[in-house]
């Protein structure tokens, strides 16, 4: 595995760390526990990580020194991209020929690296986008800033070197091949997963009186990044929409900002905090940082619903955890979001990202509670189709096929 610009140690919520870390971390535990050894090539931010480190049984992360280990941006990495090939490239000298049977690399600056170490090893590439510039700067949020030519050509050339391609939905496998020109036959779609034996449904009233949360309170929340590109100013201009038409909930509604700055957010991390106040809902919204797995299943359950307001969102993780804790979800239907919420049944869908029609929903969710329980149910029955062990069996198949159609094409090369 190579994840070049985040760690799958780091706490997703923080930084560059997101649902792609969760996804390389669970799928390479799931592999591991098949029996497929893997190793995990990440950046090394900080002297006092070891050189290997075993996430568990199975599973190694390599840090690599690859540049500065601290106040190194994701725009300059690329910059970094032969230093970090060149220590891959020597790890794998030090053991006998044909050490690595296949390379799954995440996002695009680690598909450059995949591409030189595929013909270098002579293995299969494998490589999951999760996220693509053409897409973002097709959705940008007001304000943000474009996506930079360097990255359309870098995924243009992962793209062209990959053997396979995993997208997470059909819509991105449909993404790839209009905006990039992918071979449809070198496309594969492979939905991520939820941890089911963490996210699943509780009690709502103990899991907010560990929260501090009153019983009766109506709980709003938003998880993930805090960027332009996560939306979280609209969940809380939404709170204020929405006491403007019930002034009686002041008293009674919540909403828990859950989350670290992230890209455009690292430049103004206290601009949500400001707008709170500016808004008159500081009083309201709770700005929480990022949290582990068991608080985090607590301010699930402790949720009337969850907000995923996202300009792009190649899944959406957050919805599926959420609905899997048996919390509807009200999302915006962009990306993935369309496949990871049901809309009428595990959620609402909302075109575009008005925060008037935000607060319209929350007022019609939040206001008839046999509604959002029917639908919390639905989506604790609908996330169960998403387990991270059908993900990595689908991507196991995915690998399996790769390396068989590499053999025959050696063969016939051969002939």
């Amino acid at each position: 595995m190579l994840s070049v610009h985040t760690s799958p140690l780091d706490q997703p919520g923080t930084g560059d760390a997101g649902g792609l870390n969760v996804y390389v971390v669970e799928l390479s535990r799931r592999l591991a526990a098949q029996g497929i050894e893997v190793e995990i090539f990440t950046r090394s931010t900080s002297g006092d990580l070891d050189p290997v480190v075993e996430m568990e049984p199975g599973v190694l992360v390599r840090h690599v020194i690859a540049g500065p280990l601290e106040g190194l941006t994701k725009a300059e990495l690329p910059g970094q991209l032969c230093t970090f090939a060149r220590d891959v490239l020597r790890t794998e000298a030090a053991f006998a020929p044909g050490y690595y049977d296949l390379v799954h690399s995440h996002y695009w600056l680690s598909g450059q690296i995949g591409a030189l170490a595929r013909d270098r090893w002579r293995v299969p590439l494998v490589h999951s986008m999760h996220t693509m510039a053409k897409v973002k700067n097709q959705l940008l949020a007001a304000g943000d800033e474009p996506e930079p030519s360097l990255r359309v050509i870098g995924e243009q050339q992962v793209v062209e070197a990959a053997d396979v391609l995993v997208a997470n939905t059909d819509d991105e496998a449909n993404q790839l091949v209009e905006l990039y020109g992918a071979d449809p036959a070198r496309v594969r779609a492979v939905h991520p997963g939820v941890d089911l034996s963490v996210f699943r449904p509780g009690d709502r009233a103990a899991a907010r009186a560990r929260l501090g949360i009153p019983g009766g309170a109506l709980v709003a929340m938003f998880v993930g990044r805090l960027q332009r590109l996560k939306a979280p100013d609209v969940v809380v201009r939404a709170s204020a929409a929405l006491l403007t038409s019930r002034p009686d909930w002041r008293g009674r509604l919540v909403v828990p900002i859950i989350g670290g700055p992230s890209g455009s957010g690292l430049g103004t991390p206290d601009a949500l905090v400001e707008l709170a106040a500016r808004l008159g809902v500081d009083d309201v919204v709770r700005f929480v940082p990022p949290i582990g797995q068991a608080e985090l299943v607590d301010y699930y359950r402790a949720a009337s619903l969850v907000c995923v307001p996202s300009y792009s969102e190649s899944f959406g993780l957050v919805a599926l955890e959420a609905q899997a804790c048996g919390t509807p979800v009200v999302a915006a239907r962009v990306g993935g979001l369309p496949t990871a919420v049901v809309d009428g049944r595990t959620g609402v869908l909302v075109d575009g990202h008005r925060p008037e029609d935000y607060a319209a929903v929350f007022e019609a969710m939040l206001s008839d509670d046999g509604r959002t329980t029917t639908m919390g149910l639905a989506g604790a029955e609908h996330a169960l189709g998403f387990g991270w062990a059908q993900t990595a069996a689908r991507t196991l198949d995915v690998y399996r096929d790769s390396m068989a159609a590499l053999r025959t094409e050696a063969l016939a090369v051969a002939e």
